[in-house]
């Protein structure tokens, strides 16, 4: 029996650059709600962006945020049920060597609050536009006065070239994923830690869980619950690792 659904965002319910939920989703909430079925959205974004997405349901379901590096529980505003420190020297060190590298800016994750020592002046509402986060701007990742829990590289341009420049390095000390067509992840945690840490907090097994995702980031979750589902337009290798796929997240839940 499923219990819990645990959704991706980014190229999983919004897709071909769609920027809002489609609404067919709120009520396939509502409706499996009312079934003792909770839905979970698990994205790379901060709490507050995916507050703002889920605006119509945000009060019922809890978040697993930042990669699984911060989870938060059902409320208004929900309870932190967990959240995943990085190592401060290490961290600051990445953001410098991100920011060294031509072309790419650096933003760094607290709880709630996206951190900018922007290069380029549009940056902030470039981050506030499309990802709707709550942001500050730092003269440097020194300044940062919270716990950081993710650090993400944004290549607008020749994401390969960075990934080359920086995974060999960082793997080694952090979770380094790719999650977006312009976007590297580094946390310590991933969405498959935060989602055991969720189904501890809500006495639920991984076997009672389904979920969606159609990027490298979203491995760690998909392996270890009961209903996997990969998204059909997803890469090649991943599509290899997945038999079980969709076209969409609402087609699926219609079925139950």
């Amino acid at each position: 029996m499923i219990r819990l659904i645990a959704s991706d965002i980014d190229g999983t319910l919004l897709q071909n650059g769609a920027t809002e939920i489609p609404p067919e989703i709120f009520a396939h909430i509502r409706r499996l709600g009312g079934k003792g079925i909770l839905f979970c959205p698990a994205s790379g974004r901060q709490y507050t962006s995916l507050r703002r997405l889920f605006a119509p349901v945000a009060d019922k379901v809890p978040f697993l945020c930042e990669n699984g590096a911060v989870v938060y529980g059902a409320g208004s505003p929900g309870p932190i049920l967990s959240k995943t420190a990085m190592d401060r020297r290490l961290s600051e060190e990445l953001c410098r060597e991100i920011l060294a590298l031509p072309g790419v800016e650096v933003l760094i994750s607290g709880a709630d609050t996206s951190y900018l020592c922007p290069k380029t002046p549009d940056l902030e509402e470039k981050i506030r536009w499309f990802l709707g986060n709550r942001t500050a701007v730092l003269p440097g990742p020194e300044e940062v006065p919270e716990d950081i829990v993710k650090i993400s590289a944004y290549c607008p341009r020749d994401m390969e070239a960075v990934k080359a420049a920086l995974f060999p390095k960082w793997e080694v000390h952090f979770r380094c994923a790719v999650a977006g067509a312009v976007w590297l992840d580094f946390t310590l945690a991933d969405k498959g830690v935060g989602l055991r840490r969720l189904c501890k907090a809500l006495s639920l097994d991984l076997k009672e869980v389904m979920a969606f995702g159609d990027n490298y980031n979203d491995v760690s979750m998909l392996e270890q619950v009961g209903r996997p589902y990969l998204m059909e337009n997803a890469a090649s290798e991943l599509r290899a690792r997945f038999s079980t796929r969709c076209r969409t997240v609402a087609e699926v839940l219609e079925t139950l």
